[in-house]
């Protein structure tokens, strides 16, 4: 089974590192290294943690002109593509044409092209959607490099030490620097909440500039273990759990990444898959809510928990869709959803764990407040 795992540029110095492997999205990728989950997670929010991203997919979409490529791929989302900033990147995601969400992903203005990143699960699917629904614009995967995430309160001083222009980098920014005289692809940006960077590296390189980032006491390398519990301590969603086929951005929460050009009025309203739905539940709200939830005790409501009214033998819900605990929070942190008249911060619930029915109340999202480079 591990021989038909991908490996990214990283596997040998993962294992070199103690890594515990495990597949993941077709990947054989590192979980925690010896510091352990708990540790990882801390030293991420105190620090600066390393992350091998390069699993997810990078796409480049060229066609006549930046303006072009942008107009054709707001057929697809739900997104001002098209008002997207020179060397500024994007939220955004894949709609269904019943408003159920194909993917979520990234969106940068490199100027003479559009650079993605979506998620490794969905690549492939993506990739076809874009190459059968976006005629004029050339789909290509990029194969060549790998994507590294520095991320914590210290990474802008770390990578700064490498590439000085990284240093006015505000959050979302992209730009293109040499990182040890190699020319990297940087964004300003990450998945834990904190400040920090994602680094498109050419694969050969990226052992060299991995080992170098880690020779600063500041950075430790982190797994997926800590990774997960810093996006969920920050309210982010993860696909295929927070957010899939079955929910709208707006249910999600997501209401945010579609901006006014997109929703109202103009040429550039609506136009993408689902709209009807979609643009329907913005003015008149969705019939249930993304929320977060702070369970009781210590004991974390994982993902399937069955979420019930407070009261005795009340209702059934729905099922949380990400738990575990906390450790900057200091306690269990769940999401899910539930009907929008209980998706109020306060409102009493329970989550069944082990055939007993646990209290559990609705918390604003984040748990932790996000720390990005404003």
């Amino acid at each position: 089974m591990a021989d038909a795992l991908k490996k990214t540029p990283l596997h040998a110095l993962h294992q070199e590192l103690g890594a515990r492997m495990v597949p993941f999205a077709g990947y054989e990728m590192p979980v925690q290294f010896a510091l352990g989950v708990m540790k990882e997670h801390l030293h991420t929010r105190t620090a600066a943690g390393l992350f091998d991203v390069s699993h997810m997919g990078q796409v480049i979409l060229r066609g006549d002109s930046y303006e072009a490529v942008a107009l054709a791929v707001e057929s697809l989302v739900p997104v001002d593509v098209a008002g997207l900033g020179l060397g500024r990147q994007r939220y955004g995601f894949f709609t269904a044409p019943d408003g159920g969400l194909l993917d979520d992903l990234m969106l940068a203005n490199r100027g003479d092209h559009l650079f993605m990143v979506v998620n490794a699960a969905c690549k492939a699917a993506d990739i076809a959607n874009m190459t059968a629904n976006l005629p004029g614009v050339t789909v290509s995967e990029v194969t060549d490099r790998a994507l590294l995430a520095l991320q914590g309160p210290a990474a802008g001083e770390v990578l700064e030490g490498f590439a000085p222009a990284t240093a006015t980098m505000r959050f979302m920014d992209v730009i293109t620097t040499d990182l040890l005289g190699v020319p990297c692809w940087i964004s300003r940006s990450g998945y834990t909440g904190e400040d920090g960077f994602e680094i498109s590296v050419p694969a050969e390189k990226a052992e060299v500039l991995a080992r170098a980032l880690l020779d600063d006491e500041r950075v430790e390398s982190i797994g997926l273990g800590a990774r997960d519990s810093l996006r969920l301590e920050a309210g982010l969603c993860l696909y295929g759990h927070d957010i899939d086929t079955t929910t709208s951005p707006v249910e999600a929460g997501l209401n945010w990444a579609i901006q006014k050009v997109r929703r109202t009025g103009g040429a550039r309203a609506g136009g993408f898959p689902g709209a009807d739905r979609i643009l329907a539940e913005l003015a008149e709200g969705p019939s249930r809510l993304r929320v977060g939830l702070l369970p009781e005790g210590r004991a974390p409501m994982r993902e399937g928990t069955p979420l019930f009214a407070a009261a005795e033998g009340g209702e059934g819900l729905g099922t949380v869709t990400s738990g575990a605990f906390g450790p900057t929070l200091g306690a269990p942190m769940s999401m899910g959803y539930v009907p929008r008249a209980l998706a109020a911060p306060g409102t009493e619930l329970s989550g069944e764990v082990r055939g007993k029915r646990l209290p559990a109340r609705v918390a604003a999202l984040p748990f932790v407040p996000a720390n990005f480079k404003r």
